[in-house]
């Protein structure tokens, strides 16, 4: 069968009746299943611990999404010895088999889309459209890898040398420990481990605690696809007894990561020291925080930037690395941006994210709302002034309203620290200038954006505006796969560009022979 050129998969259109009724099917299986226990897999076979952890409805504090097992060393280094067996079968498969494997998986992962959506509504507070696009990024990384796959074992061109015939071929690294986050619990896991295992290695699969159940819906899937036992093993449990152990194994090769900046530098520091037995460098692919700007420069439609800062700054809870926390408003535009900021934060709807009216739902946990409060009363002391927002609405869950403060300066708390929450920090700038000048002064690199109807303008944002993915008169979230490679400078991580034509050489290395030939 052809393999057609890749195409992003089209997002669920909700006015379509038939598609509503099929979701609030979907949200009403799913929640008549709440509260089932989940194993740890390895090498095939469903392991039960003493000591378990639930998951959580963020919107409704108290309900059990799932229990799971509370895994600590020693199925850790079990999933290590099952992964290291496996990788010595699994690094002969054929590319082209492997590919096969991701492509079956989004042909299920298209058939299980409701229910996959309505699991990330209540484990992750992921409202209709934003727990579908997850599912379609998903999707979108099966079929791209699977492409790239192929095209990487094509063979690669190299110069020619008289009475020598030689090639150049990418083989696998080894077993790698993957550790998604909760925010992207679907599409950044199933990228970051298909890539993986695609391209020949074996993982251990670590997912966060905030999210196991949508994790172990993956695991579903690679069993229905027959993938085999012991390419991918999955432990649940703390970041401390099973993610250091699997980090600090010297028979684990790489690590990929995406989480918090202070994990992933936990995580790259504890992998540069050389274990007792390790006989490489491992390999740290890290993606971490953001402190996103977006850019809005006089004679602009305000509008319409309002919109795209709204959007960017407000959608799922503003719980993305990529989401706007920032906004830099030239003085001449500032008080009339500032005013339609506000009307549109006020028309937000807050509520149960199964609910479709609502464009928001909580924030993850008890934790990060608390932690969200401080920061909110934190810029109010540091001088900014509170424009909308800026409280919980209801006790049932971690609920916040859409949190606007304006006259923010540029080096006050919340314009530095990332918050992953629905906080957006206004920022008066003197000029074009000054505006980039500002956008440039945090210690991330993520994504940024820049309005401005001068061309002049456009360029010096792309030649100085210092991010990984940087948007011209859009908003600054929302990167489609193969359209957008995505990964940030400085502490944002290793500008990994997942999604990219570059992604896959992460997880491989490339072997040299040449025969000598008469």
């Amino acid at each position: 069968m052809p393999i057609t050129p890749f195409k992003n998969e089209p997002f669920i259109d909700y006015s379509n009746p038939n598609n509503r009724k099929k979701q609030e099917a979907a949200i009403q299986k799913i929640q008549s299943s709440l509260g089932k226990e989940f194993p740890i897999i390895i090498g095939g076979e469903k392991i039960f611990t003493k000591e378990k952890f639930n998951s959580y409805n963020p919107s409704k504090a108290t309900e059990v999404v799932g229990v799971f097992q509370k895994g600590d060393e020693q199925p850790a280094n079990k999933a290590m010895d099952a992964a290291l067996k496996k990788f010595e079968e699994w690094k002969f498969v054929s590319p082209v088999k492997r590919a096969e494997y991701l492509f079956k998986a989004a042909k299920v992962m298209r058939k299980k889309r409701f229910e996959l959506n309505a699991i990330m509504m209540f484990e992750v507070g992921k409202t209709w459209l934003e727990a579908d696009g997850d599912t379609a990024e998903a999707i979108d990384f099966l079929e791209f890898y699977a492409r790239e796959m192929l095209r990487y074992a094509k063979p690669v061109p190299v110069v020619k040398n008289k009475g020598e015939r030689g090639r150049l071929e990418y083989i696998p690294l080894g077993v790698g420990v993957v550790i998604p986050p909760w925010n992207f619990p679907l599409a950044i896991l199933t990228g970051m481990t298909c890539a993986a295992l695609v391209t020949g290695n074996t993982v251990v699969l670590k997912p966060s605690s905030d999210s196991p159940r949508i994790a172990y819906a993956f695991m579903e899937i690679m069993e229905e696809i027959k993938l085999p036992a012991g390419v991918v093993n999955f432990v649940t449990g703390p970041g401390g007894a099973v993610g250091d152990t699997l980090v600090q194994h010297p028979k684990t090769r790489f690590v990929s990561f995406t989480g918090s900046k202070e994990v992933g530098i936990h995580i790259n520091e504890e992998a540069a020291k050389v274990r007792s037995g390790q006989i490489w460098l491992k390999r740290v692919v890290a993606e971490m925080g953001g402190k996103d700007s977006i850019v809005i420069d006089e004679g602009v439609d305000l509008d319409e930037a309002a919109a795209g800062v709204t959007v960017a700054a407000f959608g799922f809870q503003g719980q993305k690395c990529s989401a706007c926390s920032r906004v830099i408003v030239h003085e001449k535009v500032y008080d009339r941006f500032v005013d339609l900021l506000k009307k549109r934060a006020e028309s937000i709807t807050v509520g149960n994210p199964w609910e479709m009216k609502n464009f928001m739902g909580p924030v993850i946990n008890k934790k990060s709302q608390e932690k969200t409060l401080w920061y909110i009363q934190k810029g109010i002391e540091e001088g900014g002034k509170l424009l909308v927002g800026g409280e919980k609405t209801n006790d049932d869950g971690y609920f916040l309203q859409p949190t606007i403060i304006k006259d923010v300066q540029p080096k006050a708390t919340i314009s530095q620290e990332e918050i992953f929450a629905p906080v957006l920090a206004v920022i008066k700038a003197k000029n074009f200038d000054h505006a980039l000048e500002i956008a440039n002064n945090t210690e991330f690199g993520l994504t940024g954006a820049v309005y401005t109807k001068n061309k002049k303008r456009l360029q010096k944002a792309e030649q100085q505006f210092h991010v990984g993915n940087l948007y011209l008169n859009r908003k600054c979230t929302g990167a489609l796969v193969g359209v957008h490679p995505f990964g940030g400078f400085n502490m944002s991580g290793t500008d990994s560009k997942a999604g990219g034509r570059d992604y896959l050489l992460l997880f491989m290395q490339g072997k040299s022979i040449a025969e000598k030939v008469k």
